[in-house]
């Protein structure tokens, strides 16, 4: 009987806790009305005074530096109205779903276009009055779209975009043989031949491992979704219909993706079973840094990371401190992803080029529907979107800037990839819901996949077999999408 009492007086109390917490989420239900005719009332009137505004930032510009050098900034723009920003100190991927009804979440936070757009779909970031914005005319229309959410019949812009994220080739050019200019520059235009075409990087990385077994050429996770992607688009596949927002056509397996599947497998047969996994990812700044890899493929906002771990292995050989940053500088490459064979063949040497499509994404600010201080928030972000901020953190980050004013300042790849976006060159990533469920079953197909490198008898031996995978995975990312719904 005691025990009875006690596990009723149990239930009660949990059913009190859940009531109180449902009682507290509705009391913020308000704040959503927002997504209406009257969409920026919000950031009408006076700013906020004498307010402390939490910011969630990317872990990399908070270890370079950037972060704290962005936030002194801001706060000594603003002592006058006592406004503070300071660094939310939680985890990157915070979700804001279930931390921003109970006051736990950040004000402001910087995320990709595909995290931020699923906060949009269920109202739990502001609507934005972007094109009030200093910044607004000089970001492309690409980048805008990006941000826009359609709830409830209204199209609404949801964040502000800072950088294009796209993939880049990263080499160390003082691991290239010393005779490249006569052996590894068939076209004679003073670009080595292993990084503008996948074909002669897949040849140079099999000499490699031939020759220096503890060496790599090419060294990249292939189960990274991100990047894997970009061998499909190439063929004919795509993630979503309708330009990436009809969840209900999911085109993995279109075209001649199965062609894209093929390359992945070549690819992974020169490097080893790291590759079906994340560690390559994980390792790969301090193992291009030592010269273990002589190129990897990720985003332009890590060059520091491999400037840094460079720098220390050069200190280690016995540089100092001077040397070894410009030696860094000198001999880390950060170029535009190599041509892909039309016929999908690495093997074939004189196999005709074509450029390869990527997918991509833009980072940028968006602000919690939860903020007590929405004025002050947008204060931040426009002073983080303005040039001298993006301009310096390009300086941190090395990344590709979505304002033109500042890509055309930096010139080179920056502008490059800015135009790639605007060509529509770079597929940016969903900004609707469903995208949460792509990314789990494409790791594993792409795991699977390039783990047939590997395997004694391969799993995937044709090109119709690959086809095959690349819809039964198609289909499953349909069920988990409209069955969860």
């Amino acid at each position: 009987m005691k025990i009875k009492t006690i596990a009723l007086a149990t239930c009660l109390v949990m059913l009190f806790c859940l009531a109180a917490l449902a009682v507290t989420a509705c009391d913020f239900s308000d704040l959503r009305q927002y997504y209406s005719t009257e969409t920026f009332t919000k950031f009408d009137g006076e700013i906020e005074r004498n307010v402390t505004i939490r910011v969630l930032e990317n872990d990399t510009a908070i270890s370079v530096g950037y972060f704290d050098e962005l936030l002194d900034a801001f706060n000594e723009a603003y002592a006058e109205y006592g406004i503070t920003a300071v660094d939310a100190n939680m985890d990157s991927y915070t979700d804001l779903a279930l931390d921003g009804p109970f006051g736990y979440g950040p004000d402001v936070l910087y995320q990709a276009n595909d995290v931020l757009m699923e906060f949009a779909a269920d109202k739990h970031v502001l609507p934005l009055p972007v094109e009030e914005m200093e910044c607004y005319q000089y970001i492309p229309e690409a980048a805008w779209d990006a941000y826009e959410a359609n709830i409830e019949g209204g199209i609404y812009t949801c964040g502000v975009p800072v950088n294009i994220q796209a993939p880049m080739l990263y080499y160390r050019k003082d691991l290239l043989p010393e005779d490249w200019e006569t052996t590894y520059d068939d076209n004679a235009n003073g670009i080595p031949d292993m990084v503008e075409s996948w074909n002669a990087l897949y040849r140079y990385s099999q000499k490699i491992r031939s020759e220096t077994p503890d060496k790599y050429g090419y060294m990249k996770s292939l189960s990274d979704s991100y990047f894997a992607l970009g061998y499909l688009f190439s063929y004919g596949g795509y993630v979503f219909g309708d330009n990436n927002t009809n969840a209900r056509d999911i085109g993995i397996a279109a075209g001649q993706a199965e062609i894209g599947a093929r390359i992945i497998q070549q690819l992974a047969s020169v490097m080893n079973m790291e590759t079906v996994d994340d560690s390559i990812t994980l390792n790969s700044y301090s193992r291009l840094g030592d010269g273990t890899y002589f190129a990897t493929m990720t985003t332009p906002d890590v060059y520091t990371m491999f400037i840094r771990e460079m720098e220390a292995d050069y200190t280690r050989r016995g540089y100092s401190a001077s040397e070894a940053a410009a030696m860094a500088e000198e001999n880390l490459v950060m170029t535009d992803v190599p041509t892909l064979p039309v016929n999908g063949d690495l093997e074939d040497d004189d196999a005709e080029q074509m450029g390869m499509t990527v997918m991509g994404g833009v980072n940028g600010y968006a602000i919690s529907s939860y903020t007590k201080a929405p004025k002050a928030c947008l204060a931040f972000v426009e002073f983080a979107t303005s040039y001298e901020m993006v301009m310096l953190r390009n300086e941190y980050l090395g990344i590709a800037p979505a304002r033109s004013d500042v890509a055309a300042e930096l010139g080179g790849l920056s502008e490059r990839l800015f135009e790639k976006l605007d060509a529509g060159e770079i597929v940016v990533m969903p900004s609707i819901s469903a995208v949460g469920q792509l990314w789990d079953p494409l790791a594993t197909m792409f795991g699977d996949i390039a783990e047939d490198a590997f395997r004694d008898e391969p799993k995937y031996p044709t090109l119709e077999a690959l086809k095959r995978e690349l819809q039964d995975t198609a289909d499953g990312i349909y069920s988990a999408i409209f069955t969860l719904q």
